[in-house]
């Protein structure tokens, strides 16, 4: 499973929105600006993966980012970023 979490209120959200529009990829798209519950969601992964290590200590947020099947990898989402090597994780 592939989840995209995005802010509407980030400028690097649209270039991933379209990136995944344009792709084949199966994902969840999760609006961490939308409710608490997506916050918290969010935040849970961000504040327990040591993948955000270097985020957090830029004061970032860490969105748009790519996570995938639950938790076992992340990925912080480029423009221009080639997507999909994420079809390898679909279903899974």
């Amino acid at each position: 499973m592939i989840t995209l979490f995005i802010s509407s209120k980030c400028p690097d959200t649209e270039a991933a929105l379209v990136a995944f529009k344009q792709s084949n990829i199966e994902y969840e798209l999760v609006d961490i600006t939308d409710s608490m519950k997506n916050l918290k969601r969010f935040l849970h992964f961000r504040d327990s993966s040591p993948f955000f290590k270097a985020t957090k200590r830029a004061n970032n947020v860490g969105v748009p980012s790519i996570m995938i099947n639950e938790g076992k990898a992340f990925y912080l989402y480029e423009e221009g970023m080639d997507i999909e090597f994420l079809n390898q994780y679909e279903k899974k």
